[in-house]
C-alpha cells in the first residue's frame, strides 16, 4: 500500500483520567486501543509509530514532524 493509501487517526476517545482508549479512523473505522496498537505495528495507519514505555508496555504516538497540532492529544473526541 502506499503511504497515500493508509489510513490515518481523525478522533479518538478518552477514559475518565484522559487516556486514549479508541480511535476512529479516516476510513470511518473505531478501533480499540488494543487493535489501533497492532494496526500501527503492522503499518496500516499513518503518522503514527508505536514504543516501548518505561513500563515495558507499548504506546501509539503521533510521528516527530515538529507540528504539535496533529499530536494524538489533539485530536477531536467522537
Amino acid at each position: 500500500m502506499m503511504n497515500n493509501e493508509r489510513e490515518r487517526f481523525i478522533a479518538a476517545q478518552r477514559n475518565g483520567d484522559g487516556d486514549l482508549t479508541k480511535f476512529q479512523t479516516s476510513s470511518g473505522r473505531v478501533l480499540d486501543y488494543q487493535q489501533a496498537l497492532q494496526e500501527v505495528q503492522s503499518g496500516s495507519i499513518a503518522g503514527v509509530n508505536v514504543f516501548k514505555g518505561k513500563d515495558d508496555e507499548m504506546y501509539i504516538r503521533g510521528d516527530a514532524d515538529g507540528d504539535p497540532t496533529n499530536n494524538l492529544d489533539q485530536l477531536p473526541q467522537f
